[in-house]
């Protein structure tokens, strides 16, 4: 018995409790998710998203700093903070993923019912497509032999012959996996994420198969992606809206 007391404690305990007590507060969690969409963010529009005063949401925003979830940068009079890096994004993701009642939650007023539906239907997640889109794509090249699920995500040699002669350049040679499996907190299965994921989304917004709607993550494709969706993966056009 006494010897159990005096085992040596494992190192990682007190950074993990440090990060628990940073995500356990409800203004910091509204603040992480908005950042999923990427951009960086001033304090005010964090404060504005959250409900909470300038000086309540800078109290929180610098905890979220310090504690390295957050990269910061000033221009000028104003303080720009966005999500510290892909890894930080994945961690929110996969939390607020698992986070979520398995019973939708009724929507309060029309706004927030078109919101959401827009969300379910096509949205950013950091740097990828997620919702039924990212659905339908990761579906699309999985069935087409390009994406492997069975061990984990991995592009096939196909699959990176494809990525080429769609001219959607993949950064390789960094700490990111190539593929990964990020579960999607709305459709309840996994869309693809990692480098692919992001240089599949970068390039649909940059050649506008895909734009933006409303002020939210929210995404929608354009018809000129439904015709490249088509040609590309074969995927019909009622599966993207």
């Amino acid at each position: 018995m006494l010897g159990d007391m005096t085992r040596p404690k494992d190192p990682g305990g007190p950074g993990l409790a440090a990060l628990a007590g940073l995500l356990a507060d409800e203004t910091r969690a509204a603040f992480l998710l908005a950042l999923l969409d990427g951009r960086a963010w001033t304090a005010g529009e964090l404060a504005r998203h959250a409900g909470v005063a300038p000086s309540t949401a800078s109290e929180h925003l610098g905890k979220l700093v310090t504690g390295g979830l957050l990269g910061e940068e000033r221009q000028g009079r104003h303080r720009y903070v966005r999500l510290a890096d892909a890894r930080v994004a994945q961690l929110v993701e996969d939390l607020a993923a698992h986070a979520r009642p398995k019973a939708a939650v009724p929507p309060r007023t029309l706004r927030e019912a078109g919101a959401g539906s827009a969300m379910a239907r096509g949205r950013t997640c950091y740097d990828h497509l997620a919702g039924r889109l990212g659905i339908a794509l990761t579906d699309a090249l999985t069935s087409r032999g390009l994406l492997r699920q069975d061990t984990g995500f991995a592009l096939t040699d196909t699959g990176l012959r494809w990525f080429d002669s769609a001219e959607i350049s993949l950064e390789r040679g960094g700490r990111r996996p190539l593929a990964r499996a990020c579960l999607d907190w709305t459709e309840r299965r996994p869309h693809l994420a990692g480098v692919a994921g992001a240089a599949l989304c970068r390039h649909a917004l940059d050649t506008g198969w895909c734009v933006h709607i409303g002020s939210e993550r929210a995404v929608k494709v354009t018809p000129e992606g439904e015709r490249a969706f088509a040609d590309l993966l074969d995927i019909e056009a009622a599966a993207l809206r």
